[in-house]
């Protein structure tokens, strides 16, 4: 078994990373060698060991396969902002050929499941020419969207899983975080998805006030419908 998979969200802070985290720690729960790559990571920490990122940690700390932090996150931007201008302020000029060639490194490795997680939304550019949707465009992978489940999702899921079958891509499921402690109309929100999406729904994560952490965020995924 060789699966692999985008994850993309509606929106900056809607869980990504979180819902990323939890999907790796569901399948080493089936025994199933896992990896995550997070190709490009803007807002990041000076270290002894140089830039790192926490969100690129906590997908190393989930997964099950022993990856260096650089086969991780090739690149590692110090500032949190988006990506083209984060790059272009530390002097680097990004492509999605190079990105997808860091990538294909890692998948080589051949983990039973890998997750490659994006930045952002889906249409954030990584230069003044591309975006970072072009990624898994070049690399042909299906897609799974975490929406963050706040006022105003329904519009973003909508329309980022439109511009995922424009770009020839097939959504392969959706997750529903609740990334807001409130939200009114959750459950008649959450209905409309499920109705608007053919993709299978693989989780409704609750808001969780003491810690998002891998181990609880899996407690409320099924990743079935990716295995299947």
């Amino acid at each position: 078994m060789t699966l692999r998979f985008f994850v993309a969200g509606t929106d900056t802070e809607v869980g990504k990373t979180a819902v990323t985290a939890g999907l790796l720690m569901a399948a080493n729960r089936r025994g199933l060698r896992t990896a995550a790559i997070k190709p490009v990571a803007a807002g990041c920490v000076q270290t002894a060991e140089g830039l790192r990122n926490d969100d690129a940690l906590v997908l190393q700390a989930a997964m099950s396969e022993p990856l260096t932090y650089d086969q991780i996150n090739p690149v590692a931007l110090a500032a949190p902002i988006s990506p083209h201008l984060a790059a272009a302020e530390a002097g680097r000029r990004l492509t999605i050929a190079q990105l997808a060639g860091l990538c294909r490194g890692t998948l080589m490795l051949r983990a039973d499941l890998t997750l490659i997680e994006g930045a952002g939304g889906w249409r954030v550019p990584i230069s003044d020419r591309e975006l970072l949707s072009d990624l898994p465009r070049e690399l042909d992978l299906p897609v799974i969207l975490v929406v963050g489940m706040r006022l105003g999702c329904i519009s973003h899921a909508l329309l980022t899983a439109e511009a995922i079958a424009r770009d020839g891509l097939r959504l392969a499921g959706w997750v529903a975080n609740r990334c807001v402690p409130e939200m009114s109309r959750y459950e008649e929100n959450t209905a409309t998805l499920r109705r608007a999406f053919a993709a299978p729904c693989l989780g409704e994560v609750p808001w969780l006030a003491e810690g998002a952490t891998a181990e609880r965020v899996a407690d409320y995924l099924d990743i079935g419908p990716l295995l299947e």
